[in-house]
């Protein structure tokens, strides 16, 4: 703590102390207002602007320091002032003292206890950015929740200051009249317990809860509109229809069918999707090939003659299709029609909230999930529509040396295809607009994937943002912009590589009036039901995080949701989602990175160990990389990790399921991890957290008594 707020806080502790210390909490109470009535009149009617002015001071005061006594100021409100002035100095005073001690508390302690406890509080976060104001009124309009508590701790939350302000001003209203009317018949009050009755609380809390309940109206109301346009089929085909036999398609169908629901599948192209067709599958299989390829050329590493590999791209990509082959069977039309799931082959329009159009068939469904994925995306770049180009899903038709490629982003689909082709031969070309590469990892883990793919051959090159392609006579080039300077890059081959649109083109979703984000991507709610109330959306077409596995995370959600939505809702749980980018090294990560600890306010510390100090990392000369992971000040609790290394995606499940659970590092300390292994730097990261958290006060202790024992 600052010595500003150290000195805000032994202020606030001295009042309060002066408060206590001169027994001045005896001219707020019942008593003490009863007796002195009288002279309160007096000197009201002799000094008629002073009066409410110091009154109003008075209670600014006690509500900001959280003082006990505005109950009777209120009371004192409407014996000294009346109904009408009274109602009006303690609305006015008590919204600026709550605002005040708000403020205060704020100033005090919001930041630590978010930078603290912050990744705990994210679900109530979010609720409060978007509800806040409703969560608010309705705990000021029920007087069983202390008025000083929720000045306090609501100052911990995000709510913006100017709306706690004018909701406190309206919803403590209801209750200031009641206290204030309470106070011009005050002869008649025997205890402060005698103002509200069980039936006036009851009526407050029914009140507070109205706002709560007329969200929820609106929110059915603005749900169902979107409905009125259609005419609900009396009986249904499906239980649940899922379009896309992707990971979110095929994990939607499969847990339907599961429970025994009806469920038909869709898909217009190939079934497994993008991951098995066109990303994880064939990408990894090109990946294993390039690496092979590497090991031939370092050979003389492990005291063999190395060689330079001569490389069959025909070959190579008829292998990749072969590795294809042999997955396919797990997402099958004959496996998912086995588990009950109704495969239909087409491209399905969606023409109600309850129906789907599939190549001139309509099939009805209670629930529709959409699953459609993602495409590669293509930049408007002048020129662009001159050259033949490939992306990550028409790469896999080459059969042929590709000559001087050019790769056109450094996200991790740039990285790993732009390494894996330097690897087989190919001169490569990366271009990245930003400085570095891999721009949502730290620097120091681009930093590793950068060098290991200049030490491969990629020609990189960050900080270059193309203008236009051109095409001069048999040469192709790229133009582009370096600190001012126009840079010309030829090139046979070109790669686009630049993050992924949602396939939502021709599902007819303008028709149905669903609310769609800048992307084109269905806007969904925690629960991944999008503006149309009987229609839910999973994987890369929602776009949150465009992963196979996060895919099928947010299936389950929209499978379960969409099925019993009606008896239970889930929320998506999105607190510990890992990912890999497969370049050798691999990079690996989950939870918060230091990037994202500084830019949102995260107090952390940071462990880190180097992978050049474990043994096994050493016997399989793969020395590059470290373990890195963030903590809160003095806590062993993990925040996120990130892996730099070989096999890292694989190292990072233990973290992974470390965070899911709540353990911490000392937990990891504490399991015993096979040796030599590469996961032993994960326990080895943890002893460095250790070693730099150790007791001193309690080792010179301990060595005194070691010192006296010899």
């Amino acid at each position: 703590m600052n010595k500003t707020r150290l000195l805000i806080l032994l202020s606030i502790a001295v009042l309060i102390a002066l408060f206590f210390a001169f027994d001045l909490q005896q001219y707020l109470s019942l008593e003490a207002l009863k007796a002195r009535q009288a002279a309160f009149d007096e000197y009201y009617s002799t000094h008629p602007v002073v009066t409410p002015a110091f009154f109003f001071g008075v209670y600014v005061l006690v509500t900001t320091l959280s003082l006990p006594g505005a109950a009777v100021m209120t009371l004192a409100a409407g014996a000294l002032f009346g109904l009408v002035t009274g109602v009006l100095l303690v609305s006015f005073a008590s919204s600026l003292g709550a605002t005040l001690a708000f403020l205060v508390s704020r100033y005090l302690f919001h930041d630590a206890v978010q930078s603290r406890f912050g990744h705990a509080l994210k679900s109530v976060n979010r609720g409060i950015e978007r509800d806040g104001a409703f969560y608010l009124f309705t705990l000021r309009l029920v007087p069983l929740f202390p008025f000083f508590m929720i000045n306090l701790v609501m100052a911990l939350t995000p709510i913006r200051a100017r709306t706690f302000y004018w909701v406190s001003q309206v919803g403590m209203l209801a209750g200031t009249v009641v206290y204030v009317n309470a106070g011009t018949r005050i002869g008649e009050l025997e205890s402060l317990s005698g103002i509200l009755s069980p039936t006036l609380i009851g009526s407050f809390a029914l009140l507070g809860l109205f706002p709560l309940l007329a969200r929820r109206l609106l929110d059915g109301v603005q749900q169902r509109r979107s409905l009125t346009a259609f005419r609900k089929p009396t009986r249904f085909d499906y239980n649940l229809v899922a379009i896309g036999a992707g990971a979110g398609g095929l994990v939607t169908s499969y847990i339907g069918a599961t429970v025994r629901a009806r469920v038909a599948l869709i898909e217009k192209h190939r079934m497994g999707g993008d991951c098995l067709n066109t990303g994880c599958v064939p990408s990894k299989a090109l990946i294993r090939a390039a690496q092979a390829a590497q090991e031939m050329r370092e050979a003389a590493r492990f005291g063999m003659t190395a060689a330079t590999p001569e490389v069959d791209f025909r070959a190579l990509f008829d292998g990749v299709q072969q590795v294809i082959d042999k997955v396919e069977p797990h997402d099958s039309v004959e496996r998912y029609q086995g588990l009950g799931v109704d495969c239909l082959a087409g491209e399905a329009r969606i023409i109600s909230p309850w129906e789907v159009e599939v190549d001139g068939r309509v099939i009805s469904s209670r629930n529709i999930v959409i699953a459609t994925g993602a495409r590669p995306s293509v930049p408007d770049i002048p020129g662009l529509g001159a050259i033949p180009y490939l992306t990550s899903d028409s790469l896999w038709q080459l059969r042929d040396h590709p000559g001087r490629l050019l790769v056109l982003g450094g996200g991790p689909i740039g990285c790993e295809l732009s390494q894996a082709f330097a690897r087989l031969g190919v001169p490569v070309t990366l271009v990245q607009r930003r400085d570095q590469l891999l721009p949502r990892e730290d620097s120091d883990a681009a930093a590793v994937a950068e060098e290991a793919l200049r030490r491969d051959g990629v020609r990189v090159l960050t900080g270059h943002a193309a203008v236009r392609f051109e095409t001069r006579g048999d040469e192709r080039l790229l133009l582009c912009k370096h600190r001012g300077e126009t840079v010309e890059l030829a090139f046979e081959t070109l790669l686009l590589a630049l993050g992924r649109t949602p396939n939502t083109e021709g599902l007819g979703l303008d028709q149905l009036g669903m609310r769609l984000d800048d992307r084109g991507a269905p806007l969904v709610d925690d629960h991944l039901r999008t503006s149309v109330p009987t229609i839910y959306a999973a994987g890369d077409v929602v776009g949150h995080y465009q992963f196979t596995h996060t895919a099928a995370h947010q299936a389950w959600y929209a499978a379960v949701n969409a099925l019993f939505g009606g008896w239970r809702r889930f929320r998506v749980d999105y607190r510990v989602i890992p990912w890999c980018t497969f370049t050798a090294p691999e990079v690996a990560r989950v939870g918060v990175n230091e990037k994202d600890a500084s830019e949102r306010g995260i107090a952390h510390e940071v462990t880190r160990f180097e992978l050049k100090e474990l043994d096994r990392a050493i016997t399989d000369r793969h020395e590059a990389g470290f373990v890195k992971v963030l903590t809160p000040p003095g806590s062993d609790r993990i925040l996120g990790v990130t892996i730099v290394g070989a096999h890292a995606g694989d190292m990072l499940a233990e973290y992974v399921q470390a965070m899911k659970h709540g353990l911490g590092l000392n937990k990891i300390l504490g399991t015993i991890h096979v040796y030599p292994t590469m996961s032993e730097a994960n326990k080895y990261a943890a002893g460095e957290w250790k070693r730099n958290h150790k007791p001193e006060r309690l080792l010179r202790w301990l060595k005194r008594y070691h010192d006296w024992r010899r």
